[in-house]
């Protein structure tokens, strides 16, 4: 569980906590790296030839290691907020943690890679299926370039029109910090109309 105290001379500080799921070299790993103000806490294992059969790297052929349980970083978006950063494995075989990690998160962020949608099916699924955790979905630019429209992305994926769509490259700062921005907002707004009125 997140603690809420974190300063005693910042009397109201609060944390919170997302997900960065998605398939497998998706980027990430990448992201938390990029926009944590410390150093990201990673679980990356060298790949072995276990991972043969199972781990389709045709797309990213320099990929030589594999978050084994999660990654973890963390950003100060203001003076009264902390963000804490939790990234899921990619392969199926370690999502057995999923649950765990989502366990109190205000909201997700699916990272694609659009040059292997199939890749995403199963973590849009997750959070599809899910629907306590909303989620935004994050195309990663590979190569500076989307091989598809927004869409074309949701309609392959199955997205439902009020998910918002980013696109996004998890190596730069601000690109990642404009995603996390987004689901806090989005967070927000969908939480704030779930509320009851009363």
């Amino acid at each position: 569980m997140v603690s809420n105290d974190f300063s005693s001379d910042i009397p109201n500080k609060m944390s919170t906590k997302i997900v960065i799921a998605g398939g497998f070299g998706a980027g990430k790993t990448t992201l938390v790296g990029s926009v944590s103000e410390i150093p990201a806490v990673t679980t990356e294992a060298v790949m072995t030839e276990a991972s043969v059969g199972h781990d389709d790297t045709s797309a990213t052929p320099q990929k030589v290691t594999t978050t084994v349980a999660m990654d973890f970083g963390r950003i100060t978006v203001d003076q009264q907020l902390i963000l804490y950063m939790f990234g899921t494995p990619g392969q199926t075989r370690f999502w057995f943690m999923w649950d765990d990690l989502v366990r109190g998160a205000v909201g997700a962020v699916v990272v694609v890679d659009c040059r292997r949608l199939a890749d995403s099916f199963e973590a849009v699924d997750y959070f599809e299926t899910n629907r306590r955790i909303p989620y935004i979905v994050a195309l990663n630019r590979f190569d500076g370039q989307l091989e598809y429209s927004v869409e074309q992305i949701r309609e392959a994926l199955e997205i439902g029109a009020d998910v918002p769509i980013l696109d996004f490259d998890a190596r730069d700062r601000s690109s990642g910090g404009t995603v996390l921005k987004s689901l806090l907002r989005y967070a927000l707004s969908t939480n704030a109309a779930a509320a009851p009125v009363g």
